[in-house]
């Protein structure tokens, strides 16, 4: 009875692989680690942000930061670490010091309309865009607070923005279901793609950065050739029919996607295969990111005002060729390594 009985209740270690879960009193509204040290930030819905250093044994509380009236809805670090980047539902964005927590810079009533997301573009530049279509682009070089461009090209609120390094072009989504660009040095319009009849979600870069990823509310994933924006080059389809939240690149050929239905997939691109289930959520995942080293993920949920953490460094051995077995089903509900529930199959593979 012994082997049985261990293979069903789990052998669990003592020792986790993972920081521990993190629950907020209000709701999470945006997390991002640091760039270098062990830290990640968060977001809140009052306007806080609160800072946390975490290891396998523990995650806890550094600092809050007070820097906003109302909601903090977007927050990135400098590529360096140095500076945190806020903006919000205040229409504030402000520029805090990491180590000292000192306000740098703040640029108040920064657009007309609450600001929803943000990007870091370079050492001095960055992109804000609000709830009204209105992207604008910043210098810190720059005295005062106006913007170096501004431009208003959609009519719904814009809730993503991505760049590459070489910050040739910006391209940002919204809620009228469009990809629109920018050429940053020029500073004008480059190029809009076809209007979907979806919503774009979010966006990411993966193979070099030579492809741009935009999934949509009804769980498509478009893919676009980076400088071709017109229209995308390749489509997977749906698994779920539910929105994709949040992508995060974990290889060159995989990402980590966050859904509506709260659970975190991994998929491989080239060959597009469903790799599985990274962990799970009881409500819809708003938030992911990746840690400074690849090793950890770490996802937030809407309702439950919850952070956790997920191991994924087994994706550098994992063989993405190989297919999950069984049909769709199967594949909707395999559980990869990370994920806090076992395959009904492994019970049987031990015995």
């Amino acid at each position: 009875m012994d082997v049985p009985v261990k293979t069903v209740f789990g052998e669990k270690e003592l020792l986790r692989n993972h920081p521990p879960p993190v629950t907020l009193e209000d709701m999470i509204t945006d997390i991002c680690f640091h760039p270098a040290a062990d830290r990640i930030g968060v977001a809140s819905i009052t306007g806080d942000i609160f800072m946390y250093k975490y290891n396998n044994e523990e995650t806890s509380l550094v600092s809050t930061l007070e820097l906003h009236l109302k909601a903090c809805r977007d927050i990135e670090f400098s590529e360096d670490g140095q500076m945190l980047f806020s903006a919000g539902k205040d229409r504030c964005i402000a520029i805090t010091d990491v180590n000292t927590e000192k306000l740098i810079r703040i640029y108040e009533k920064a657009h007309e309309h609450p600001i929803y997301t943000m990007t870091v573009i370079s050492e001095h530049t960055f992109a804000t865009g609000d709830d009204d279509g209105v992207i604008r682009l910043w210098d810190l070089r720059q005295k005062g607070s106006k913007p170096i461009f501004s431009l208003k090209e959609v009519e719904e609120y814009i809730n993503a923005i991505i760049t590459k390094t070489d910050s040739k072009y910006l391209a940002y989504t919204s809620g009228d279901g469009c990809l629109t660009t920018l050429n940053i040095p020029e500073r004008k319009l480059y190029i809009q793609s076809e209007e979907y009849d979806e919503e774009l979600m979010c966006l990411g870069l993966f193979k070099s950065e030579s492809k741009l990823l935009a999934p949509s509310s009804k769980g498509k994933i478009y893919i676009f050739n980076w400088g071709e924006f017109g229209l995308h080059s390749d489509e997977f389809p749906s698994i779920t029919k539910k929105a994709i939240n949040c992508i995060v690149p974990i290889t060159e050929n995989v990402v980590i996607t966050g859904g509506e239905d709260g659970i975190i997939r991994a998929t491989s691109l080239f060959p597009h295969r469903q790799l599985g289930i990274v962990g799970q959520h009881d409500f819809s995942v708003e938030a992911l990111d990746i840690c400074n080293d690849g090793t950890l993920i770490a996802s937030t949920s809407s309702h439950n005002n919850d952070i956790k953490f997920w191991n994924v460094q087994y994706f550098e051995t994992l063989n993405v060729t190989e297919p999950v077995k069984g049909g769709k089903q199967k594949r909707l509900v395999h559980n990869l390594p990370s994920s806090q529930v076992s395959n009904p199959s492994d019970f049987f593979a031990e015995l």
